[in-house]
């Protein structure tokens, strides 16, 4: 069964909709109001609450008083188990309507009546009652509005005080429709639906939306652009505008032709506060064309802005301890040409049988540039006495340049030179910096 306090909440939901309309309470309509809801007994009554079904018939005296001839119906019982009882109720109601020219109309009611007991267990009794209340009346249509209603209900031979709310339709029949006349609050002629201005001091001269007219416009810096047109009021003197008052941009950037000091930018392109193509990393290629925008302060880039790479060994010319290697060489990180997987006897310059490959892969790359001059270098570790090191790194640097002679080199190309432990490629604290460090090295001549 719908309680009062559901049908309650569906007329204010219904409150929170209103919009404005045409005048929707008719002086002269007839109103037909079918309703359903809740009922709520007072407790000394020992009665069910039940569902309450009504009919109301009404007049419109004006828009904003109404009466209301309202019938109720509630199938009740006893709470205590002793059988049925019907109970009927005919009141007389006066209906005040707050708003009538809204779609959304609230109202306050008042009336007397009486109410009649019919119950299977003991005879029947009719009682007389005054009532007050209030509800909603929400317009789909000049004729037809959703209805909410909520009654306080006063006995005054058993002096019970009982609450009805519900909801239905009210039909309008007949009546007079128009709307009402508007108002113009502020007495300058222009009503209220039209006036823009609705607070005017009386006396003034207005235009037909309500307001006072604007006076001429002004040209208060005299650059041709009328204050009212005037977007940019705080252009400098001698500042170039345009239609709008406003500094020129003439390449687009963002930046004023008067602070930009490349005023022909191409379009699409991040400029700085200067109006400047911008080059976040320095290197002279602007940042819409630069494919390495990272580059490290100083570091030589190409036109693409990024690390040269002169001699193609694949480290970028500004970490290359090795200038000028050949294309073909195999470079270590520092781009140095390190002849990998050339390895010697212990303690000796006996090149090993795995060493062949490496070497002849060095010569082939001397025969393809015979212009090519290297010196072969020999290194060790720092491990034992330093005077033995540098002996053995010239020896092993003479094996692996007899080595080239031996396979079609010319000696006079090759120059054998031992270093000891005096240019160490890694630390000599490690097993993996010392292993780095044995090593025979290529640098090419100029």
């Amino acid at each position: 069964m719908a309680t009062p306090t559901r049908w309650t909440a569906v007329a204010f939901a219904l409150a929170l909709t209103t919009t404005t309309a045409t005048a929707q309470i008719r002086p002269g309509a007839v109103t037909l109001s079918p309703l359903v809801g809740g009922y709520s007994f007072d407790g000394d009554q020992n009665l069910e609450n039940r569902a309450v079904y009504g009919l109301g018939v009404g007049y419109d005296l004006t828009r904003r008083w109404g009466v209301e001839l309202m019938g109720n119906y509630i199938d009740s019982r006893s709470d205590q188990g002793r059988g049925d009882n019907q109970v009927s109720s005919l009141r007389a109601d006066a209906l005040f309507h707050l708003r009538p020219e809204k779609r959304l109309v609230p109202y306050l009611s008042a009336g007397v009546g009486g109410i009649h007991f019919d119950p299977d267990y003991h005879s029947d009794s009719t009682d007389p009652l005054v009532d007050l209340g209030a509800g909603i009346k929400y317009f789909l249509s000049p004729r037809v509005a959703l209805r909410g209603d909520l009654r306080n209900l006063y006995s005054f031979d058993d002096t019970e005080t009982n609450w009805s709310a519900a909801g239905g339709l009210t039909l309008l029949f007949g009546g007079e429709h128009k709307p009402m006349p508007p108002a113009d609050t502020d007495g300058d002629g222009v009503t209220d639906d039209r006036d823009n201005c609705p607070q005017t001091p009386p006396g003034t001269t207005v235009g037909v939306d309500g307001c006072p007219p604007p006076a001429p416009p002004a040209d208060r810096d005299g650059d041709g652009v009328t204050d009212d047109a005037y977007r940019c009021p705080h252009t400098p003197a001698g500042a170039p505008v345009d239609r709008a008052g406003c500094p020129k941009d003439t390449d687009g950037d963002g930046i004023a032709d008067y602070l930009d000091r490349c005023p022909n930018t191409p379009r699409g392109v991040a400029v700085d506060g200067r109006g400047c193509a911008k080059d976040s990393d320095g290197d002279g290629v602007n940042d819409g064309a630069d494919r390495c925008p990272h580059t490290p302060a100083g570091a030589p880039v190409d036109m693409a802005g990024c690390p040269k790479d002169t001699d193609g060994d694949g480290v970028a010319d500004f970490r290359d301890q090795c200038a000028n290697t050949p294309r073909q060489a195999k470079v270590d990180p520092r781009g140095c040409w390190v002849l990998q997987g050339v390895h010697f006897a212990s303690g000796k310059a006996d090149l090993t049988p795995g060493s062949a490959p490496v070497l002849d892969a060095v010569v082939r790359v001397l025969k393809a540039n015979p212009n090519l001059r290297l010196e072969v270098q020999g290194h060790t570790d720092a491990t034992g006495s330093a005077a033995i090191n540098q002996r053995l790194s010239q020896q092993r640097a003479e094996a692996v340049a007899a080595y080239f002679t031996a396979h079609g080199v010319d000696a006079s190309r090759l120059t054998a030179k031992g270093y000891g432990p005096s240019r160490p490629a890694a630390t000599n604290d490690t097993a993996a910096g010392r292993a780095k460090n044995r090593r025979v090295e290529l640098k090419p001549l100029r």
